[in-house]
């Protein structure tokens, strides 16, 4: 089977444009809005997030990167786990932190994600943006903001493309082995 794509170039800047809005109407703005990306691909979504309220607001958001390695519930799991920087230089305590994703679905890595950034303050609060919720979750976490629902059969993965790394922007569906 050949991979099925479910978002293509275009639909995902538009879906990325109304997940700004959804993000700026849900908190009156983005006054104490910071946008937090998980490495690897929640980083260029939370970037394009980051541009897109500049375009409409006019304001950079505080933005910086997350590694969850150390934070794994399965690092144990890992023969070599590879630990890259996490890049956050402002403060999170009393701000609203905007959790970046590509793809959701078992909800470990956000609860990782969460564990980290209570590591670095206190949040005001911390809502997650997923560019692609797929569904059965193994841990109470659902998306604040999601651009699609697209639940796949346990021999499909969803994954998310984007120029920066990948050449290209597009969301897949691929059958698994």
């Amino acid at each position: 089977m050949k991979n099925k794509v479910i978002l293509d170039k275009k639909a995902i800047q538009r879906t990325i444009n109304r997940i700004t809005h959804e993000i700026l109407e849900k908190n009156e703005g983005c006054t104490q809005l910071c946008l937090i990306g998980i490495r690897t691909r929640g980083i260029h979504l939370a970037n394009r997030i980051q541009n897109a309220i500049k375009s409409v607001e006019g304001i950079t958001l505080p933005f910086g990167v997350l590694d969850i390695t150390m934070y794994r519930d399965d690092i144990s799991k890992l023969k070599w786990p590879e630990v890259k920087k996490t890049e956050i230089s402002f403060d999170v305590n009393n701000m609203t932190v905007i959790l970046v994703d590509d793809v959701l679905h078992t909800g470990r890595t956000t609860r990782a994600a969460i564990d980290a950034i209570m590591d670095l303050g206190r949040p005001k609060k911390i809502q997650l943006a997923v560019l692609v919720d797929r569904g059965e979750r193994e841990l109470p976490i659902h998306p604040d903001y999601a651009g699609i629902v697209c639940p796949v059969s346990i021999k499909e993965e969803v994954l998310a493309r984007f120029s920066e790394i990948d050449g290209k922007d597009e969301v897949v569906i691929v059958k698994t082995p």
